[in-house]
């Protein structure tokens, strides 16, 4: 008879025993997630997204997500392949290929990442593409939260969506809002209760085009966009990715009430009122385009009936962002 050489593998062959040493907690989404991981780069990607965080207070889940280094590799020639979707049998995730996948339990309130030292040389994807992405599913499903395509804004307690195309200048947008004294809640994933309308979303990065230097005139702000790293999305643009933390914009601490609902427009209107408001049906048909992904999601009807009494605006774009970003800043403000 022959013994296999290494009979750890046998008695272990999924790798599911391996140590997890490493272990890191933040708050987030209203939950508090538990971060375990066998290697200290991994660690430093979920750091990067969570650190730093304004303290929401007491958390209503725990949530756990294990972060595992593939003993597999295998290079990329060039950049990494999009992310599959996937899912089934209560489980859901994304697959980059055999070594870089991500499985998400909400039932269980658990979510396992693999990623390999190949992709980890893509961290921006290795971050944003998986560990935010199991954390997002994970903390929205285990708590009946919509997870909506659209950033968000606030003052007083009170929130407003900002939703539109790509290009639209959104991120720009809440920058300008953040310098004028409001809330940034979130640049592109809004998480929703679609009973109470709490809004709340993760305050970490904002990323830039290229040409919203010239909209800035702080030679500070200048200096700390331009030392930020430069990302690539997928579509090809290229942005930096401006981190929001450290005390120089004030970020939600605490899920606020969803009151306005706000489609950005690329349209010029340089002379003029910049918010126009929606009809209650041309609001509703607007949501529904606009947030084609959400409208699979369990809560959506629930969320559209909530919305049903919210004022809902086309802002146009100004002669500057800052015009926009005073429209919402009376909006919300008064």
């Amino acid at each position: 008879m022959t013994w296999p050489q290494d009979p750890r593998r046998v008695a272990d062959p999924f790798g599911e025993r391996a140590p997890l040493a490493l272990r890191r907690s933040v708050d987030v989404l209203g939950a508090r997630v538990e971060f375990l991981s066998d290697s200290a780069a991994l660690m430093a990607l979920a750091e990067a997204a969570y650190r730093d965080l304004p303290a929401e207070g007491s958390p209503q889940v725990q949530l756990q997500v294990e972060l595992r280094m593939a003993a597999g590799d295998a290079a990329f020639d060039g950049e990494p392949p999009r992310p599959q979707m996937l899912g089934g049998a209560g489980v859901v995730g994304a697959a980059v290929d055999a070594h870089n996948h991500v499985l998400v339990m909400p039932a269980l309130r658990r979510a396992l990442v693999q990623l390999s030292p190949a992709l980890l040389a893509h961290g921006y994807h290795a971050r944003y593409e998986l560990i935010e992405f199991a954390v997002f599913q994970l903390a929205a499903r285990s708590q009946g939260l919509v997870a909506l395509h659209a950033g968000a804004v606030s003052a007083g307690g009170s929130g407003a969506l900002l939703m539109g195309v790509s290009g639209a200048g959104k991120s720009t947008l809440a920058l300008h809002a953040a310098l004028q004294g409001l809330e940034v809640v979130t640049e592109d994933g809004s998480f929703v209760d679609p009973t109470g309308l709490a809004l709340s979303g993760v305050a970490n990065f904002l990323h830039l085009r290229f040409d919203a230097l010239g909209w800035i005139g702080d030679p500070a702000l200048r200096a700390r966009v331009l030392a930020s790293p430069v990302i690539r999305r997928r579509s090809g643009v290229q942005k930096y990715e401006l981190d929001l933390r450290g005390g120089w914009a004030r970020l939600a601490s605490r899920p606020v009430r969803l009151a306005h609902l706000v489609f950005t427009s690329a349209e010029l209107r340089a002379d003029g009122a910049l918010l126009e408001p929606l009809p209650r049906d041309t609001l509703l048909a607007r949501l529904h385009e606009d947030q084609a992904y959400a409208m699979g999601q369990p809560g959506w009807a629930r969320f559209v009936h909530a919305c049903g009494d919210l004022p809902g605006w086309v802002l146009h774009r100004g002669s500057h962002p800052q015009a926009g970003a005073a429209a919402l800043r009376r909006l919300l403000m008064g």
